[in-house]
């Protein structure tokens, strides 16, 4: 199974690369994968309370929570033993004295030592496994988010938030896209209640792929009958994700929020709770308890899928399943550390992973 599996994404990645114009399901798939450890041990329910750096990935609305120090995340999670690698970092700026919050997010995730196996067969029949060579494929996405207050009562408040977003995708020398596209979200807080929405890919975000093989490779894939891939565009449909939240005051030390996303997608039918050709409803739930704001206890739940039922020898009855998650933080000063524990890659194939973020405030040191 070690070896199998970059053989496996290596074929993935090939697969794709003769494709026209067209809205894709799964078209850039590692943009939800999720940022920072307090939103994948909150199973992702972040929309309606995310209120630091990492705002600009789920909300960019929630950036304004960002209003005395700049801010810094840093998170890095790692698929199948090391083989995939997903990094995320940002920096948070307020400005307009707190008004408003510049973003700058980065996302990466990569996939190296994938065997390239185009010239494994010799032009005698023969097998020559001296001809196997290895690429790297790699995602990047780079958003420039911001932020600004429109009302503010004591009562309540109302932030909006933008996202422009540049990604570029890379497969070895094979393939390279570039795209651009917007998001935009909005947040409205109350003492008790908190509200959310993310509109993603709102101009419906677009990859141009680009293709570079010399002749020796159109050979082979003409022989193998293998289609010529030619210039093309890869479409992303808009998603919209609605949240709320609500904050359950223990007493003066202890809190608990509890937040719920529905994340609607409208890109055809797909394995979620409610699924139609003209949308699917994919639910989230999250919980985090906090003491005095220094130390976090969280657990949530998504990824809800219909599935075979293992215990069926006809392979016919199917059963609900889920993703659970958790995790844990605490704050020291103007640093804080999360931790979670969740599945990063689907249901049929589990992968669960420790993964850490960091949080710093870089406050100014007080002169003496």
């Amino acid at each position: 199974m070690k070896n199998f599996k970059p053989l496996l994404i290596g074929a993935l990645i090939f697969s794709g690369l003769g494709t026209h114009a067209q809205f894709r399901k799964y078209s850039n798939e590692f943009l939800n994968i999720g940022a920072g450890a307090r939103g994948l041990a909150m199973g992702s329910a972040q929309i309606a309370s995310v209120k630091d750096g990492s705002s600009g990935y789920w909300n960019p609305a929630g950036l304004v929570n960002v209003k005395e120090y700049p801010q810094v995340n840093l998170m890095h999670a790692e698929y199948f033993a090391g083989i995939g690698k997903y990094d995320y970092l940002s920096l948070a700026v307020p400005i307009s004295g707190g008004k408003r919050t510049l973003g700058l997010s980065v996302l990466r995730f990569a996939v190296d030592d994938i065997p390239n196996t185009i010239f494994l067969v010799e032009p005698d029949g023969t097998i020559n496994f001296d001809n196997i060579t290895t690429f790297s494929s790699a995602d990047y996405a780079f958003l420039i988010s911001m932020a600004q207050q429109v009302k503010v009562k004591k009562t309540h408040t109302m932030n909006v938030g933008i996202n422009a977003k540049i990604i570029h995708r890379k497969a070895g020398e094979f393939a390279t896209a570039w795209g651009f596209g917007f998001d935009a979200g909005i947040q409205y807080e109350t003492s008790k209640w908190k509200l959310g929405l993310m509109a993603r890919d709102i101009t419906t975000t677009f990859n141009a792929w680009s293709y570079s093989l010399n002749e020796k490779v159109r050979e082979v894939f003409y022989l193998t009958q293998n289609e010529i891939p030619v210039r093309s565009t890869e479409l992303t449909a808009p998603r919209l994700i609605a949240g709320a939240g609500y904050n359950f005051k223990i007493n003066s030390s202890v809190n608990l929020l509890a937040e719920a996303n529905v994340d609607f997608t409208f890109d055809g039918r797909r394995n979620t709770v409610i699924s139609s050709k003209a949308v699917s409803i994919d639910p989230k739930l999250g919980l985090e308890a906090s003491v005095k704001d220094v130390f976090f206890v969280r657990a949530g739940i998504n990824n809800f899928q219909k599935a075979l039922d293992d215990d069926d020898s006809s392979n016919t009855k199917k059963v609900w399943i889920y993703q659970p998650s958790v995790g844990a933080g605490f704050r020291i000063s103007n640093v804080q550390i999360d931790y979670a524990f969740t599945n990063l890659a689907n249901q049929s194939n589990p992968l669960y992973t420790h993964i850490f973020s960091l949080k710093l405030d870089l406050k100014k040191k007080q002169k003496k």
